[in-house]
């Protein structure tokens, strides 16, 4: 006599499960919209974060010397073009920029502040060379895109290997459509077709610091051998304090 209520209970578990699944996913029970990427973020991205350089301090905090690209997997064609770098012509061309794109911005000691756009859009605003980021959650990049020195990024909440579906908490971000630009500011290149590849996490130390960590993986089948990664370190700032929006800027080689 019991089985019918037994069945009846382990129906009604088994509908509650998917549906708390489903929520976890983004989804609705019912076809509702999906929740906006503001609305699933696993962690908190926001805030105001000040770059800790704790590796290769005399290529970031230093002008590198011309023809220094030790570390990198350039081309022939590479090197021969960080070779004849000249930076008086950049100033000419009004190419101050070339150092501070998409695929070399974290590099370069700064301030950021990270800040929700819209439910859908996260802005990374960058004091060095005073430079704005966009990641677009839920959309490719259109069919004809403007290339420029950010590029169009395109942003997503990386892995389902949490309980019930959640995101790992790392975000994603992929750019293309750049600007060909330097990977070291004394005039090493990477070319339009150049790729990136990002992956933010955020942690908080026992004695509460907060850090965001970015590593990036660019590939460039034009001037890199092979894919190109690198990490950099943020620590959380309790305000914009100390914020100074330089321009772009070229500096002459050691």
């Amino acid at each position: 006599m019991r089985r019918p209520w037994l069945l009846l209970l382990f129906a009604l578990i088994i509908i509650a499960s998917t549906g708390d699944v489903l929520a976890q996913r983004g989804g609705r029970a019912g076809g509702a919209p999906p929740q906006s990427a503001r609305a699933a973020a696993p962690k908190d991205f926001t805030g105001s974060w000040v770059a800790v350089v704790t590796e290769h301090w005399h290529l970031r905090m230093l002008m590198p010397p011309k023809g220094d690209y030790s570390m990198l997997p350039l081309t022939p064609a590479a090197r021969k073009l960080a070779d004849g770098w000249d930076p008086a012509k950049d100033r000419v061309e009004g190419n101050e920029c070339k150092a501070y794109g998409a695929a070399n911005i974290m590099r370069i000691p700064s301030r950021l502040y990270i800040h929700w756009a819209d439910d859908n859009t996260l802005q990374m605003d960058v004091d060095s060379g005073t430079q704005t980021r966009i990641f677009r959650f839920g959309a490719a990049p259109p069919a004809k895109v403007e290339p420029t020195w950010q590029g169009y990024s395109v942003a997503l909440w990386d892995g389902l290997g949490g309980r019930g579906g959640r995101p790992s908490g790392q975000l994603r971000v992929t750019t293309t459509h750049l600007r060909p630009g330097y990977l070291r500011k004394n005039g090493v290149p990477y070319s339009g077709d150049a790729r990136l590849e990002e992956y933010f996490e955020t942690f908080t130390e026992p004695n509460g610091d907060t850090w965001l960590v970015a590593t990036a993986i660019v590939t460039d089948p034009q001037y890199l051998t092979q894919p190109y990664a690198t990490t950099y370190p943020f620590r959380k700032i309790p305000d914009k304090s100390g914020w100074d929006p330089t321009p772009c800027r070229v500096d002459e080689p050691r």
